[in-house]
């Protein structure tokens, strides 16, 4: 990570894309922190398999965002590969690539810490175990996924001409989908083409088990990269229009085109987000621009921008704050102590006690994900008053 304190000119910086970037984050924090998983309001929830919810926008909505952030960053380089540009991608890569693995190592050590509670073991004997988890260490993640598809679609980027990146995305796309049908791509079971390719490769202790499918899993990145690849083109097909009210016809068509065709290809190959299905990409893209040509409507065409602020300090330092709130999240999750003999972590604390006693079950677990929202982003607007932004 590096910090820098000049705030990128305007030219630079589109507010819209910040404030998009922002709602995503704060949508993953507050979708990731309830007060207690066996009370979720159903919007707030993934879908069980085929479907969608708005849960599952917010990070195919990232994704979009990112592909679109790598054309405007990549722009310095003129989009040719050099030695300067590859140490650039290759560096920012590893680097979100190790952070994800050192979260997941977090939360792993964890887990195995309190799963050693009732043995014989000393506490130094304990601790080491804890901390030398590797066996049930997970491998990929969300973080892991935007390393492997930021690396994959950035040197696509600068090493291949434009004018054929789309017919890249179709082959991923049309390629996957085939991969699906023939692999029983749709079952939501271990016979899955996906499973069985993440046990053979990963092993089951170095994924994440729903039903056997890992939903950041190996095969399914391909669609993924597809997906910040179209973010990338939908990112250039706006850029080069002169004017705002060009930027907004583009995204609207282009939104309305995707999201139609996505909703309508569903009835052969249904939106799924745990297998990353083409029609998802379609449809989250496609919503993702709509999206954000409502908000250059309302932020650049109209001028309400106040209401923007709390968004705009999530948007400025996206990945930092997000790996904030996930190692606060696993910290709140793993510390514990005791009250009234009974044992209770930082989480549960303020759940059961503070909240769920005068809320009920729901309406605190709301609360509480609202709370810890509200708390990350006091951390991330105070790096917005000083000006700091940390790239990761």
């Amino acid at each position: 990570m590096n910090q820098t304190i000049n705030k990128p000119s305007s030219k630079q910086r589109l507010l819209a894309l910040d404030i998009l970037r922002g709602i995503t984050i704060a949508g993953m924090i507050l979708v990731n922190d309830p007060g207690s998983w066996s009370y979720v309001y159903a919007p707030l929830q993934h879908a069980e398999w085929d479907g969608l919810t708005p849960t599952d926008l917010v990070f195919p909505f990232f994704m979009f965002m990112m592909g679109i952030s790598t054309y405007i960053s990549l722009r310095k380089y003129d989009f040719r590969f050099s030695a300067d540009a590859g140490r650039k991608i290759l560096k920012r890569t590893v680097v979100i690539f190790a952070i994800g693995l050192g979260i997941n190592w977090l939360q792993c050590a964890f887990a195995t810490w309190h799963a050693l509670a009732t043995t014989d073991l000393s506490i130094g004997e304990r601790l080491l175990e804890s901390v030398w988890c590797w066996e049930n260490l997970r491998i990929l993640g969300v973080m892991q996924r935007l390393a492997l598809c930021y690396g994959a679609a950035s040197i696509i980027a600068i090493t291949v001409k434009h004018r054929y990146i789309p017919y890249l995305i179709a082959t991923l796309l049309v390629g996957y989908f085939i991969l699906l049908m023939v692999g029983h791509g749709f079952a939501y079971n271990d016979t899955n083409v996906l499973s069985v390719v993440d046990r053979h490769i990963l092993g089951l202790h170095h994924m994440y088990n729903d039903h056997g499918i890992d939903p950041e899993g190996i095969l399914s990145t391909i669609p993924s990269i597809a997906h910040v690849l179209l973010g990338f083109c939908i990112g250039r097909w706006m850029m080069l229009a002169t004017t705002v009210s060009e930027k907004l016809e583009r995204l609207f068509i282009i939104g309305s085109i995707l999201t139609f065709s996505g909703f309508l290809l569903a009835y052969g190959c249904p939106i799924n987000k745990k297998v990353w299905s083409p029609t998802y990409v379609l449809v989250t893209c496609g919503l993702g621009a709509t999206f954000l040509a409502l908000l250059i409507w309302i932020i650049d065409v109209k001028g309400y921008k106040r209401w923007s602020r709390f968004f705009e300090s999530f948007g400025v330092n996206p990945l930092f704050i997000y790996v904030f709130a996930a190692v606060l999240a696993i910290l709140f999750g793993g510390i514990t102590f005791d009250i009234n003999r009974t044992t209770m972590n930082t989480r549960g604390f303020l759940y059961n006690i503070c909240l769920d006693s005068w809320l009920g079950n729901y309406f605190a677990s709301l609360v509480y994900a609202v709370l810890f929202v509200c708390l990350n982003w006091a951390v991330g607007y105070r790096l917005y008053q000083k000006k700091i932004y940390i790239k990761i």
